[in-house]
């Protein structure tokens, strides 16, 4: 089958799955940002999406969807970076070294795309294990309510030293996110057809802003308990 015996049929299944995780990303970093809007106007539009997003079969569907986007994209990753090293061989040191017209991004997708994954199960952990998980098992994962996620994320990003701690490794794991996006995106538009001269610096443009646009959603979260917690301490 081509989509897993061919290099161009792999880039399609990497980008299809990307393209579905940016979806995602965006959506998560737009629920995110409900937080901030709530701690600013004492609203409650965040724990009513976790509400929704719960223990609901459309819930459980969707993130069972997501996990196997994510097993399949890093697997296929894999596969190409094992195969473009074995088709440049021992030249491969050399090549790398010297290439011109290719960013930083893209000689280290791989790495970047493992510290994601490294903090993704930093993520799932404080979140998802406390949350849907404790939901959905009737476990007790943590001493808060698995709805009330806005306690559970105040909590964690505003406890003193430790708080700053997570919230500065949230700001390195959206960094390297950054870069992994804003070159995935016009990368996957490439492997979409769109490659040709007049379209390569336009592509390369998009991916820059949704990747800013997608990561600065969740920046804005990080960098506001940040501050927040800063705040309390010098007082």
């Amino acid at each position: 089958m081509w989509l897993k015996d061919s290099s161009i049929g792999r880039k399609f299944v990497m980008s299809i799955t990307g393209a579905f995780l940016v979806l995602f990303l965006l959506f998560h970093g737009s629920m995110n940002l409900c937080l901030v809007i709530d701690d600013l106007f004492g609203t409650t539009a965040y724990n009513w999406i976790c509400a929704m997003l719960g223990a609901n079969w459309y819930a459980v569907i969707g993130s069972l969807v997501i996990a196997l986007a994510v097993v399949v994209h890093f697997m296929y990753a894999i596969v190409l970076t094992i195969q473009n090293r074995r088709a440049r061989g021992n030249d491969r040191y050399a090549v790398e070294a010297r290439q011109e017209g290719v960013d930083w991004a893209s000689q280290n997708m791989l790495v970047l795309g493992i510290i994601v994954i490294g903090f993704l199960v930093l993520h799932l952990y404080n979140f998802w294990f406390k949350m849907q998980f404790a939901e959905l098992t009737g476990i007790e994962t943590s001493a808060f309510d698995p709805q009330d996620g806005s306690a559970l994320v105040k909590a964690l990003f505003t406890d003193g030293w430790c708080g700053i701690v997570y919230c500065l490794l949230y700001i390195v794991w959206l960094c390297a996110l950054w870069f992994h996006l804003s070159h995935g995106v016009w990368s996957a538009m490439q492997t979409m057809g769109l490659s040709n001269t007049k379209w390569l610096s336009r592509i390369k443009v998009i991916g820059t802003v949704v990747a800013t646009v997608a990561v600065g959603l969740f920046m804005i979260v990080v960098i506001y308990f940040l501050g927040y917690n800063i705040g309390q301490m010098l007082h």
